[in-house]
């Protein structure tokens, strides 16, 4: 049997470390009394999916119920995401200021402005925008992407989009002619869809929400869930009170990941926290692959590997193994940055596992070599068997609400053939197969004068890019491009002070008119209901996107009029996107479902040979330099969402400003500076002055500045295979201020 010793408080020099906890529960309080308890209750209350992270709760079973059917399930994140929408108008009055007048508002300022509640449009030749009717909106749309060669147009969707409005929007644009049609997932998961495929044949997750309640060992790699993903604490909680252990690995200490006053437990919030992680590691940043290759090889060196599992079930190990075996441990130490012996001790952690779950964000996708990261995570897992049965499998951490089911339903640049089949025979149509652009390629062929419109339904896609300076530039060198929001963000009035911009106003979730469905990081899909009315001046996206394709293409095969109709585009997606089949009368049923050949329970891979590959992970060069000599990894606070600023401090790493740098206590002293002291930061692509230096425990050579202000510090390489840019890979020169000198 094996057996391990281990501490109750294995972090205990930590042990005042509590993320979560009664100031959390207080601010969301005085948040719900701030939007009025009777307008949030309604909200909270009703069947409509979350609209916060991709973790779910909502939909059919009521609003703060989980996939589980456990309640309550809400955290900050769902009441930061409502106090966004329940918001008055604002004022057309405000529209006379300049962008100028807009652009000196902090990101926060400008997202409680209020709600757009009516169209507004900028010319090319003014500073400012106008309100004008629905109806000359629509006319100006149609008549500007008219005038447009399609190639020379791109479509982009955030994952806020419901699942109709997202196959709405890939229609409208390969009717129109052009597979340029990108979504958010570009810039955070994408790589983990590419590593998954190229291993196990899908790409999500392998894992229901219950199979982390059958978990004894959970692997969170990359990823700060406290902030990002609240309630995925209480199942690493639950994971804890069961005996199992959670194992962190991250550059950070982050202090939610260590001990956390889960707001559910009253026991957790009595005793001053529930101790999360077992082991908490910290590697460099972008250690991950060598860390991983590292466990591996400890492994492969103790024998402990289910080797009746890899004859059986995977291909490719021999390739694999013997690359693993000739890997020098000095390269696996000095580019982790981890011993010996605690790589050892991680490998007989999960040795003594029979249930893993591995779990990882946007700390493994955001690097040049981020689908070679998670490949790692798939050999480790594929090692030891732990995929293909229940409490076990790969589990990656989505952002958005519905990110993963905006991907499902199409709104990318390739589409499977049997896809475009499916489409083209059920409507009656044909498309295009030209080779479509992704995210930040559009963006480069922008910034070269190679594309004249755009339609940009939700997000944030100024701040969401990399290098700022250049994300103006090629914004605003789009002759023309229509945003579909809730409310104003920077990417409204930042890179088109010299091109056209029209701004149409949308409904929220929970105010569509007709039901709408999503789909959680798990592949389950939820309906959800709308039906509040908060504004009288917007329209739900799939409306807009309908009226603009009537004038568009008025000669097109399919009935535009008709996909105003909710349930006939559910049809159209059952008939086109296979394991989507229960989709064409869900309304009707109300019975939300797993996706069809996602979840993998039994050891058949949807791969060609029905096997699982393994593959060979190089370690990645270290970026650091002589002239660079730290590396940069872009954060987010817990009081934002993804580019959304609900707040300007971070109450759990306790920083009062997001105009700062997080560094080690060791660096700090090597530099001769001090927490408090002001500094400037560059990189090979811009600079950031007078940012306060605050002390976090940070693995030594690493630091930490808040996204998207550290986007100008971040180039546009990405990684070859995703096309995700660096995110988290940023070399950087640190000097004290001048004016602090």
């Amino acid at each position: 049997m094996c057996r391990l010793n281990m501490a109750d408080n294995p972090i205990s020099n930590s042990a005042n470390i509590v993320g979560g906890g009664p100031k959390k529960v207080l601010y969301t309080l005085r948040t719900l009394n701030r939007i009025g308890l009777k307008q949030s209750g309604k909200a909270l209350k009703s069947n409509n999916a979350c609209k916060a992270c991709g973790l779910g709760m909502g939909g059919q079973r009521g609003g703060m119920v989980n996939e589980l059917g456990e309640f309550p399930s809400v955290c900050n994140k769902s009441i930061q995401a409502q106090s966004t929408d329940i918001q008055a108008a604002i004022p057309d009055e405000l529209f006379s200021h300049t962008l100028n007048n807009f652009q000196q508002l902090s990101d926060r300022e400008l997202e409680h402005l209020g709600r757009l509640n009516t169209p507004i449009y900028k010319a090319a030749d003014t500073d400012r925008y106008q309100p004008l009717s629905w109806e000359d909106a629509f006319s100006l749309a149609a008549e500007r992407f008219a005038a447009t060669d399609p190639e020379r147009s791109f479509f982009y969707s955030s994952g806020r989009s419901s699942n109709e409005a997202g196959f709405t929007l890939q229609l409208l644009a390969r009717l129109y002619g052009t597979n340029n049609i990108n979504n958010c997932s570009f810039y955070c998961h994408q790589a983990t869809g590419v590593g998954l495929k190229a291993t196990i044949g899908t790409g999500t997750a392998t894992v229901k929400l219950e199979d982390l309640q059958h978990a004894d060992l959970v692997f969170v790699i990359g990823a700060n869930p406290s902030s990002n993903h609240p309630r995925m604490l209480h199942q690493l909680k639950q994971c804890r009170d069961r005996g199992g252990q959670v194992i962190m690995i991250n550059p950070a200490k982050e202090p939610g990941l260590v001990r956390f006053a889960v707001p559910k437990s009253a026991k957790s919030m009595m005793t001053g926290g529930t101790w999360i992680a077992s082991e908490y590691v910290q590697p460099r940043i972008n250690g991950d692959t060598a860390l991983l290759n590292g466990i591996a090889k400890s492994l492969l060196e103790s024998g402990h590997i289910d080797q009746a599992f890899i004859h059986k079930h995977t291909q490719d190990f021999d390739q694999y193994t013997s690359f693993i075996r000739q890997l020098p441990w000095k390269d696996v130490i000095l580019s982790s940055g981890v011993e010996k012996k605690d790589i050892d001790s991680l490998a007989k952690h999960y040795a003594c596992s029979e249930h893993t779950i591995f779990c990882w964000g946007m700390g493994i996708t955001h690097h040049l070599n981020g689908v070679e990261n998670v490949e790692a995570i798939v050999n480790l897992a594929l090692l030891r068997g732990q995929i293909g049965k229940t409490g076990a499998g790969l589990l990656p951490l989505r952002g958005h609400s519905n990110v993963q089911g905006i991907g499902t339903v199409g709104v990318k640049p390739l589409l499977e053939e049997d896809v475009f089949k499916h489409i083209e025979s059920y409507l009656g149509v044909t498309l295009p197969r030209t080779q479509g652009k992704d995210t930040l390629a559009s963006l480069q062929a922008a910034d070269h004068g190679e594309i004249d419109a755009a339609l940009i339904m939700g997000g944030n896609l100024y701040s969401a890019t990399p290098d700022s300076r250049w994300a103006r530039q090629a914004l605003d060198r789009i002759g023309f491009k229509v945003f579909l929001t809730t409310t104003l963000n920077r990417g409204h009035i930042t890179g088109m002070e010299s091109s056209e911009s029209l701004v149409l106003p949308v409904t929220a979730r929970d105010e569509e008119w007709q039901p709408t469905t999503q789909e959680s990081m798990f592949n389950y899909v939820r309906l959800s209901d709308g039906g509040i009315k908060r504004l009288d001046g917007v329209l739900p996206e799939s409306r807009i996107l309908c009226e603009i394709a009537q004038r568009l293409l008025p000669d097109s095969p399919v009935n535009f009029d008709d996909f105003k109709e909710h349930s006939t585009i559910r049809a159209s997606i059952a008939a086109s996107i296979p394991g989507l089949e229960e989709l064409a009368d869900i309304d009707k049923t109300l019975q939300e479902f797993t996706v069809k050949g996602r979840v993998i329970h039994d050891n058949q891979f949807p791969t060609e040979s029905g096997k699982a590959h393994f593959r060979v992970t190089p370690i990645p060069s270290m970026l650091a330099s002589k002239e660079y000599p730290f590396l940069l990894a872009s954060i987010r606070s817990e009081g934002q969402f993804n580019s959304i600023i609900y707040e300007e401090e971070d109450t759990y790493r306790g920083t009062k400003t997001r105009w700062c740098l997080l560094m080690s206590q060791q660096d700090m002293s090597m530099m001769h500076l001090q927490a408090g002291d002001s500094a400037d930061v560059t990189s090979p692509h811009g600079k950031m002055q007078g940012l306060t230096l605050i002390d976090f425990d940070v693995a030594p050579g690493n630091v930490l500045a808040y996204y998207p202000e550290a986007n100008t510090l971040i180039g546009t390489h990405a990684d070859p295979r995703s096309k995700t840019p660096a995110f988290k890979s940023v070399p950087v020169a640190i000097r004290k201020s001048s004016s602090d000198i």
